[in-house]
């Protein structure tokens, strides 16, 4: 446990990772500020003294992982004419399927957070809607480049595979994630034929 008045290095790291971890291992039921202090080793207050509560932490937390699914996304339009279009629209689903479904989960069964989710979302933070344009805008780029064929709707199919991604996380079907991240392949060479 860290000394009382000692700044805790990556202090927003330490609980969010220790957050996944109770979740992961005991459920979300078991997501307390007391379970997620410590298993970090931290003060019980620390999570109250950085969030304002639990609901607080919780959407920092899912804006967080978000963050990290959107920012590969967002290297996506810069891959346009290198690799196979199938595996660089695979690297980003592979990044946001592999969002824990327990915690994106605790987003929707706790209203608070998840309006606080929806409201960062609605004012910019990167979420769907990013990864959503960062699809489309490499689709449409790979269309200009020849290598998927003319008639293929970037925008239809980035909807598409956010909404299926979303399906997904939200469901937890299928059961593993090899399974899910085939299922997302499969989609994409349906939708994303070469040219």
């Amino acid at each position: 446990m860290s000394p009382r008045g000692v700044a805790i290095p990556d202090l927003r790291k330490r609980l969010f990772d220790a957050a996944e971890r109770v979740v992961a291992r005991d459920g979300a039921a078991a997501l307390t500020s007391r379970a997620v202090t410590e298993e970090a080793g931290c003060a019980k207050g620390v999570l109250h003294t950085h969030f304002a509560g639990l609901d607080a932490f919780v959407a920092e937390l899912v804006l967080d992982r978000f963050a990290r699914s959107a920012a590969v996304a967002e290297g996506l339009p810069g891959r346009a004419g290198t690799g196979a279009v199938t595996d660089n629209l695979t690297t980003v689903a592979a990044a946001v399927l592999s969002l824990d479904t327990g915690v994106v989960g605790l987003a929707v069964t706790r209203p608070e957070a998840a309006r606080r989710v929806r409201g960062a979302w609605g004012d910019g933070a990167p979420g769907f809607g990013a990864i959503q344009a960062s699809i489309s805008g490499y689709l449409r780029a790979e269309v200009r480049l020849g290598r998927t064929r003319e008639d293929v709707d970037a925008e239809c199919v980035a909807l598409a595979l956010v909404g299926t991604m979303h399906h997904l996380l939200m469901t937890g079907a299928p059961d593993t994630a090899a399974e899910a991240h085939s299922q997302v392949e499969r989609l994409i060479r349906v939708l994303v034929p070469a040219s």
